[in-house]
């Protein structure tokens, strides 16, 4: 395997805390990363977002073996050529694919599973992009992040951040990260999420609704869900609130949204759906 400290040396290049670049250079945690994907994970093609300089990208490579392809997204163009030149054999064999972009806008391939050590920025974007795609992925995160994203119904992280992750996947934190095995060492500590794609266990007819509905209620996780249907219809987009508040169950309206299990939003969401008039793109 690579090391990741003459990667870095070798790409000419230093972490930039204001452009959101923390290399990750431990190579223990490197190479634990890709053996966090299941067992029964597809690795035909594996897809990294944020490649750097390289070493999970060896190790990614290494991973798919020399059947399998990986596809790097990296958004600076000199890491980018970086890259190709640093595995210029892989690139030639046809086993990576360096893609130069922002990977909230470019096409992404069609991947089986994903490593990602993601620019901590714009994680939950990059996130929701990816999780809709029902592909296995074991990405880090800033550790608060993780942990709302893992938090269970009561707890004091729990919110919009849960539900909707949890709405397509099993998530857990394998790992925790400390700040040194980054250069420049961020500010705070990282940890690993699994998610691994399954179906909920509720059905909800309009995914989109349901998603925004459950935004709306968390802008007011102070309030009971009665006050916070009433006063986020601008962001729920629903023409009648009031007649779901008439139609939903009192002992609903009296909790908050962060008591709230995914199970109970996806129900009120399918009531809000019906008596609401809510607007919809269909």
């Amino acid at each position: 395997m690579r090391d990741p400290d003459r990667l870095l040396a070798r790409a000419g290049v230093r972490g930039d805390p204001d452009r959101d670049q923390h290399f990750l250079v431990d190579d223990r945690v490197l190479d634990r990363l890709p053996t966090y994907l299941p067992d029964d994970a597809e690795i035909g093609h594996l897809l990294e977002v944020g490649g750097g300089t390289g070493g999970l990208t060896d190790r990614l490579l290494a991973k798919a073996g020399d059947d399998g392809q990986v596809t790097v997204v990296e958004r600076d163009r000199d890491l980018a050529a970086f890259l190709r030149e640093e595995f210029a054999e892989e690139v030639d064999e046809g086993r990576l694919t360096v893609i130069e972009g922002d990977a909230l806008s470019v096409e992404l391939p069609e991947f089986t599973a994903s490593v990602s050590n993601l620019p901590y920025g714009v994680s939950s974007e990059i996130t929701f992009r990816l999780l809709p795609e029902k592909r296995p992925l074991v990405l880090m995160y800033q550790q608060e992040f993780a942990e709302r994203m893992v938090a269970e119904p009561g707890t004091s992280a729990y919110g919009r951040l849960s539900v909707s992750t949890q709405h397509y996947a099993d998530v857990e934190i394998v790992e925790s990260i400390p700040k040194e095995a980054f250069s420049p060492p961020p500010a705070v500590q990282s940890a690993v999420v699994r998610a691994v794609p399954r179906e909920p266990a509720y059905e909800v007819a309009d995914e989109e609704f349901f998603l925004r509905f459950v935004k709306a209620l968390f802008t007011q996780r102070r309030k009971t869900i009665r006050n916070a249907i009433r006063n986020t219809a601008h962001i729920s987009g629903l023409e009648e609130p009031e007649a779901v508040v008439e139609a939903a169950d009192e002992d609903v309206l009296r909790k908050r949204a962060d008591a709230m299990s995914p199970t109970a939003f996806a129900e009120l969401a399918g009531l809000a759906l019906e008596v609401g008039e809510p607007e919809t793109d269909g």
